[in-house]
């Protein structure tokens, strides 16, 4: 059997939020707006007693201005980066690129993409890029880390 990929969390918060999107998935299945399975994942991860805030805010900041602010679909407890998707195509490297953004602004070192919108439940654990330490800026397809 192969070893688990270790990432930041020990590799078991990350664990458990797959199998809580997993369970959602799996309960409501494709063809839902996002929104529809941020709030059922919330759901899930509260069930889980697994601490959720979703609509993270996250401000981006230059010279000591505010330039910018997002939010997170979803930052479970203060460490992991989780976006949510319902594509009826694959996930592709702009996603991941969006992600590696959230990573960058927010300091978290790891972050999770999943796509409820296909049949099978597609997910990608992210990490920040090594090679890029720059401030937040729009990271191109280049730029994101390959599997």
């Amino acid at each position: 059997m192969c070893p688990l990929v270790v990432d930041s969390t020990g590799n078991d918060l990350t664990y458990r939020v797959i199998g809580a999107a997993m369970a959602v998935h799996n309960q409501i299945g494709s063809g839902f707006k996002e929104e529809v399975y941020e709030k059922a994942l919330e759901v899930e991860l509260n069930r889980l007693n697994i601490a959720v805030t979703r609509q993270y805010p996250v401000s981006v900041e230059y010279q000591d201005e505010q330039v910018a602010l997002f939010y997170l679909d979803m930052y479970v407890e203060d460490q992991v980066v989780v976006e949510v998707k319902a594509f009826s195509h694959p996930l592709t490297n702009d996603e991941i690129a969006q992600v590696i953004n959230y990573l960058k602004a927010t300091g978290a070192a790891v972050g999770l993409l999943f796509n409820f919108g296909l049949r099978k439940l597609e997910y990608r654990r992210v990490f920040p890029s090594k090679t890029v330490q720059s401030p937040v800026q729009r990271t191109g397809r280049d730029n994101a880390l390959k599997k």
